[in-house]
């Protein structure tokens, strides 16, 4: 019998720091951008120092974003791969939201709406990577044609959007499971957290571990 009060790692420590650069680059990133592209929100850029400033910081944040986040890619992306127990969360999502998460689908290591999170953040990053270097004054905007920087920038600033909000589902799931942001700040987890929420990642890697890591204490003893 485990014992499910047992800490168990999550997240590595090169894994935390880069989802919290992420994070920080994320807000300066985003709220810099915001105050660019809405007159309702200039006053953004005075969190930045002034608004100069904040045109200077705004793709040097971004790219150091994009950065951490690959780090993150790399890391990640064979949890991310979408199997086909995770559609029964999908199809099931409903009752995901009421709660019953546990009892509609049995969860690996992410959940359906985290790995399709992951690559719409994967594929918006590329977006906004490649609209903000040509839109890049003064470095390589003059290398492009005036129609292209502007079809550029709307495409940049409609990504953009689409990514905040999909930062901001990421926020919202982190605060609705009780635990999420524990585990992202101290890397572990509880055997009982990942038996509730992530099941099968718990039957194929934390029960087996903690089985073993028991028998060797026994044997100790």
């Amino acid at each position: 019998m485990v014992d499910l009060n047992r800490r168990v790692l999550r997240h590595s420590l090169r894994e935390r720091l880069s989802h919290w650069l992420v994070a920080l680059t994320f807000f300066m990133t985003a709220l810099s951008g915001l105050a660019f592209f809405f007159s309702d929100f200039a006053w953004l850029a005075d969190i930045l120092g002034t608004p100069q400033l904040a045109r200077i910081v705004h793709p040097f944040s971004g790219l150091v974003m994009i950065a951490a986040f690959m780090v993150l890619f790399v890391t990640y992306w064979r949890d991310n791969i979408p199997k086909k127990e995770d559609f029964k969360w999908l199809f099931n999502v409903i009752e995901v939201l009421k709660g019953n998460e546990h009892h509609v689908a049995d969860v690996g290591h992410y959940n359906m709406g985290q790995k399709l999170l992951f690559w719409t953040m994967l594929a918006a990053l590329i977006i906004l990577l490649v609209t903000g270097v040509i839109m890049w004054r003064p470095y390589f905007a003059p290398y492009f044609p005036i129609p292209v920087i502007r079809v550029a920038i709307l495409l940049h600033a409609v990504t953009a959007i689409a990514f905040i909000l999909g930062i901001m589902v990421h926020m919202y799931m982190a605060f609705w499971v009780k635990g999420s942001i524990k585990g992202m700040v101290e890397g572990t987890v509880s055997a009982r957290w990942a038996k509730k929420h992530h099941p099968r990642w718990f039957r194929h890697e934390i029960k087996p571990l903690l089985e073993k890591e028991e028998k060797v204490s026994q044997e100790k003893s």
